[in-house]
């Protein structure tokens, strides 16, 4: 018996270990791990390994005040991640902040942690301008693209206009990818987060050959991800975004990445703050997707 119980203290011991370490493991190292997308509205790559977007800017901000939490300087190691993959790489410690652009709901929770919710995302459809799709009722017998590990073609099955709809799934490995389906052809419709639509509508060639269109499919709130019961990481990111919104920083990155032209190529996305952004700032939570479909 006595056997058995220091097993378990030790079992129990490794994992509060575990849990706890994230702050000592970067202070320990001097290096920091983002998790970064290639081609994701919040968070894509310009060449030459380097990263930018609205998830990137907030994440270095947090880097910035864990430094002065760990008190020394931290180098940012860039690690690219897919749908498929970030979830098991922030589990294994391979990746300490998910910069990407992840919906926290509660199947996710079960294996990681969010941070408070710093952008409420709408999913949409985008389609070729001249498709003549402009519902969701007209996706029956069409081929819809999403991208591998995300959730938009379930809902898009799920929501009530879709009764009776039947279309073919194809999916692209990353979101340039999927993107890629609709302009060559072999997708009519590419179901997407609205800020990965509008933002690779508005780096595409002829942007005027893309609009997004339909019903808003589902609201789903979006947190920089990181590992599960390390308390004292989480309030640490947690404080920094807070800091953000309090400061007006927050408001600032969103207007620089979202209302004014961006790179590579310098066009807008032009996606206004929405009302539902708007209240997450005003009460910082990290709620799942779920509680908002309770609305």
């Amino acid at each position: 018996m006595k056997a058995t119980l220091l097993a378990v203290a030790l079992v129990a011991g490794v994992s509060a270990a575990h849990a706890d370490d994230t702050l000592k493991k970067i202070k320990d190292s001097g290096t920091i791990t983002m998790g970064v997308r290639e081609s994701s509205g919040l968070s894509y790559t310009i060449g030459d390994g380097k990263y930018v977007g609205y998830h990137i800017d907030v994440c270095h901000k947090v880097v910035s005040d864990l430094e002065k939490a760990v008190g020394r300087k931290l180098e940012i190691k860039y690690q690219p991640v897919t749908s498929a993959n970030r979830i098991p790489l922030t589990v294994n410690g391979t990746v300490d902040l998910e910069c990407g652009s992840t919906t926290n709901n509660l199947a996710r929770q079960k294996d990681v942690a969010f941070a408070v919710t710093t952008y409420v995302e709408e999913v949409r459809i985008a389609v070729k301008a001249n498709s003549g799709i402009s519902s969701i009722n007209q996706l029956n017998g069409k081929t819809v693209a999403t991208t591998t590990g995300t959730t938009s073609v379930q809902t898009l099955r799920k929501h009530e206009r879709a009764t009776g709809v039947d279309f073919k799934e194809v999916y692209g490995k990353d979101h340039a990818d999927s993107f890629l389906l609709l302009e060559s052809g072999r997708a009519d419709a590419f179901v997407m987060d609205g800020s990965i639509l509008a933002k690779n509508i508005a780096t595409s060639k002829n942007p005027a050959d893309y609009k997004i269109v339909g019903e808003v499919l589902s609201v789903e709130p979006i947190a920089i991800m990181i590992r599960k019961d390390d308390p004292a990481f989480k309030k640490a990111v947690d404080d920094s975004i807070k800091a953000q919104i309090k400061s007006g920083d927050l408001a600032k990155t969103y207007d620089k990445w979202f209302l004014q032209p961006i790179p590579p190529t310098n066009t807008k996305i032009g996606l206004p703050l929405s009302a539902a952004t708007k209240e997450a700032w005003a009460n910082p939570n990290d709620k799942p997707m779920e509680d908002y479909a309770k609305k």
